[in-house]
């Protein structure tokens, strides 16, 4: 073992001497259309994953109505898909190296089509709930499948663009539901059935593309199929010379089995090999954190921000929370175009530190809202004595699940208030009294349930775009480019499934526990906690996430080979010196084999 391993960090020595020229060489290479051809229907996956989980939340306000939905059958219709995806997600790398990547993407674009069809035809809700679980199925399978055949295909010095441009498919999947949602929300009979049904066509358009692309060449090269690897990564890469590449990637497999050997289950070879360890550790970190910092809680609470801000109506709800999706999408575009400038390292940083301070301006709005929350000024007679008297002021009543606040407004003012209990078929009007047969009359009493009328809305709607503004280009793409990368080939399988289950899984217990969390802290304290969460993510970044920018997917484990947080401060040439020799007249800059912008050429020297 030892000997292997010293093997291997003199390769990445030799290599280290020719990394400065060898990137310079990769950026002037042309770059076939077949790559971004290959990116895009890939990514479509990434779009599907958007979409299934973004148009819900409209089609559920027109399902809710439409079948009559109970708090608990929205909660299962919701969850049940996340759920599924956590499952699949982790079984996902088993399939991985057995089927391979692009079975794996038919199968899930297959799973997504079957689950669409079902979701447009459901008949009622049992029905509905198979098909959120089976397209639950579709997307943990992609989630953690695209991301790594983007990046097994992609040349370094464009594979964090590509790789990102899966998580701006998620983002723009969530945009278009957001659209789709606006436009047949003015259906109320069938509307949710369009909103459901159209993830079908580019569902389709996947499977059908993918049956002429090809597998990824690292992935036959592993199965032993090397002359078709070969072809394939001609294919891919055109008139460049691909031998170099082929026997690197071909070396690098030998290496590995040999090193770790080719039996046994993959996850304990990773456990019991270091850098394959801490690699995963800092995957499975990066994921876990994405979730801590709260995404799904603040894209969730967004339409309650909305109603905070004086939103009533649902249609118009539906339309500003396409604006918020909007957002979302043109911050994630800012991360394609950064990935690459400069560097997943210095990216996620940047996003986890506007991120928590984003988290704070959200719950100083809330805890000032809170300390103004207006006061409960009618008491109505309780036919079942609830617990709801107690309240004296709208934010406590609020906090209490089984409560609302009913009130009418006048401009600003807010009076004849009361906190009544809630509906227990349906969380839109209270049990009795005037707010259980409320009217569209603008002289109707208002329902709030889940929120308060406040005056600082607009802390917390400045607080909601800066947080998807710093999230969006870092955090949101970065721990799945990352994953796709810091893996060698017989543990990436294994440790996207891994990191992608620990995502899925942290999703569930965030969305499940936030409720009870901003019920027992409020929810300027919910959001103070997950700004703590961000800070603890910043320090886990700092220490522990090496820069990947540039380097062949093969020379990622070298990254890995130290303690586990030592890493965070290395670059690909932290032990290097570099020398920058200027070229006499009368060199070309072919003699010297790659020229630096400003005219140098770099040397490399290993200490």
């Amino acid at each position: 073992m030892g000997d292997l391993m010293g093997k291997k960090r003199q390769r990445a020595a030799d290599g280290g001497e020719r990394s400065l020229i060898g990137n310079a060489e990769d950026r002037d290479a042309p770059t076939t259309g077949f790559v971004y051809v290959l990116a895009f229907f890939s990514a479509l996956g990434g779009f599907l994953f958007g979409y299934d989980t973004g148009v819900v939340s409209g089609a559920m306000l027109l399902l809710k109505k439409r079948m009559n939905l109970s708090a608990l059958w929205q909660e299962l219709l919701v969850s049940s898909t996340v759920g599924a995806a956590a499952v699949s997600a982790l079984a996902g790398g088993f399939l991985n190296g057995w089927l391979g990547r692009r079975i794996c993407i038919l199968l899930a674009s297959l799973i997504f089509s079957v689950g669409g069809v079902m979701l447009a035809l459901a008949p009622d809700k049992v029905v509905l709930l198979v098909g959120r679980i089976i397209v639950g199925l579709g997307i943990g399978i992609a989630s953690m499948t695209v991301p790594v055949y983007i990046a097994e295909v992609s040349p370094p010095h464009l594979r964090g663009q590509l790789v990102t441009v899966n998580a701006l498919f998620i983002t723009g999947g969530q945009f278009i539901a957001s659209m789709v949602d606006g436009a047949f929300s003015y259906l109320s009979e069938d509307g949710w059935r369009y909103m459901l049904g159209l993830s079908v066509l580019p569902a389709v358009l996947q499977f059908l593309g993918f049956i002429f692309l090809p597998e990824s060449p690292r992935w036959l090269l592993q199965k032993g199929q090397n002359q078709e690897a070969l072809q394939v990564l001609r294919w891919i890469r055109g008139d460049q010379n691909v031998e170099e590449e082929y026997d690197s990637i071909k070396a690098n497999i030998e290496e590995e089995e040999k090193e770790v050997g080719a039996g046994g289950v993959v996850l304990l070879r990773m456990l019991s090999h270091g850098p394959t360890r801490r690699a995963l550790i800092v995957g499975c970190g990066l994921q876990m954190f994405q979730q801590l910092s709260g995404i799904n809680t603040v894209m969730y609470y967004s339409a309650t921000i909305l109603q905070m801000a004086g939103v009533r109506d649902d249609k118009e709800a539906i339309w500003l929370a396409a604006a918020t999706s909007a957002t979302n999408f043109v911050f994630t575009l800012v991360g394609v175009w950064l990935v690459e400038r400069v560097g997943r390292r210095k990216l996620t940083l940047g996003s986890l530190l506007g991120t928590g301070l984003s988290l704070a301006l959200l719950a100083v709005g809330f805890l000032l809202s809170a300390q103004s929350s207006p006061p409960v000024t009618l008491h109505p007679v309780d036919p079942n004595n609830s617990t709801y008297r107690l309240y004296g002021s709208c934010e406590p009543c609020m906090l209490d699940p089984d409560c609302g606040f009913c009130f009418r407004e006048n401009g600003t003012k807010v009076f004849e208030s009361s906190c009544v209990p809630v509906h227990q078929a349906s969380i839109d009007h209270a049990a009795w009294g005037r707010c259980y047969n409320k009217t569209e009359d603008i002289k109707s009493p208002i329902w709030a349930y889940n929120y308060c009328p406040t005056s600082y809305s607009w802390i917390v709607l400045m607080g909601l775009f800066l947080y998807l503004a710093f999230f969006a280009p870092g955090m949101g793409p970065m721990p799945w480019t990352v994953n796709s990368e810091i893996y060698p080939l017989w543990a990436r399988s294994t440790g996207n499934a891994c990191s992608a289950g620990v995502n899925w899984i942290f999703n569930v217990l965030v969305s499940l526990t936030f409720l009870h969390v901003a019920e027992y802290l409020t929810y300027y304290g919910a959001f103070f906690l997950y700004t703590g969460l961000v800070f603890l993510g910043l320090l886990f970044v700092l220490g522990c996430l090496p820069e990947t920018r540039g380097l062949q997917l093969e020379d990622m484990e070298n990254l890995f080979m130290g303690q586990l947080c030592s890493c965070g401060a290395s670059s690909p040439t932290h032990n290097r010196h570099v020398h920058y020799i200027r070229p006499s007249p009368g060199c070309s800059s072919a003699q010297y084999g790659a020229l630096d912008s400003d005219g140098a050429i770099a040397y490399i020297t290993l200490k």
